[in-house]
């Protein structure tokens, strides 16, 4: 019996990617989304993959979200968080909400799956954990506080659990990724992203299948001998 992956944040961009990436490894995808019901349809359409929505940053819908999961689909297995949301500004600029938002989704949703699928992990005696850290995680990023805070926050609380879950044939890693084609990227102004690809030794942008190409080899039997670490895939732009 195929096991069963969940990827928070699962219907567009890089969750789509990891999604479609795990499919095609064998996995049985369940994709996580918070807020868009018509891509979300879409995307079930597209791939066949079923898509629940719950906000991963509320702790009691995503223990409920993740007992659903598991009693359609099945136990689940794999754990991709994925789902993340940016309120940027300069600290001075930068209201209470902006921060707490960020903090709460981006890496309390971390938590909040680990709390509902962990101990059926240990109990089962497999699981993989991949958080998808940032670049912005390692160096900072100008008004990003929350954003760089929180996805630093997911690279230690990547290595803390990593240390829980290794004894239970649990493995717990990060991927942090540069700067992404994605829709959340092409958010920046053109003048801002040029002198982004500028700093990037290879030259350009990364492709979410980049990033998917790293989840399925963490999530697979041959990564079983790897937990606690970060993949940082972000064409030489921080090299960590």
């Amino acid at each position: 019996m195929a096991r069963v992956a969940v990827v928070t944040g699962g219907t567009r961009g890089i969750g789509r990617a990891i999604c479609e990436a795990l499919k095609a490894d064998g996995f049985t995808v369940a994709a996580n989304y918070a807020g868009n019901d018509e891509k979300a349809k879409a995307f079930a359409e597209e791939t066949g993959i079923p898509v629940f929505k719950f906000d991963v940053g509320d702790y009691e819908a995503t223990l409920a979200g993740c007992e659903q999961i598991a009693s359609e689909v099945g136990p689940i297995d794999v754990v991709v968080n994925n789902a993340g949301i940016t309120r940027d500004g300069t600290l001075l600029k930068m209201s209470y909400e902006d921060w707490s938002d960020v903090l709460r989704i981006n890496l309390g949703g971390c938590f909040n799956m680990a709390k509902a699928t962990f101990a059926g992990m240990k109990e089962r005696g497999w699981g993989r954990v991949v958080n998808i850290g940032s670049i912005n995680g390692q160096a900072g990023q100008y008004g990003q506080v929350n954003y760089a805070a929180a996805k630093s926050g997911i690279h230690g609380f990547t290595k803390a659990l990593a240390q829980e879950g290794a004894r239970f044939g649990i493995t717990v890693n990060a991927i942090a990724p540069g700067y992404i084609d994605t829709d959340m990227v092409a958010a920046v102004p053109e003048n801002v992203l040029e002198k982004i690809v500028a700093k990037i030794p290879v030259g350009r942008l990364g492709h979410a299948d980049e990033i998917a190409r790293g989840v399925s080899f963490l999530a697979s039997e041959q990564g079983a001998f790897v937990t606690g670490s970060t993949l940082s895939i972000n064409g030489g732009q921080h090299m960590y």
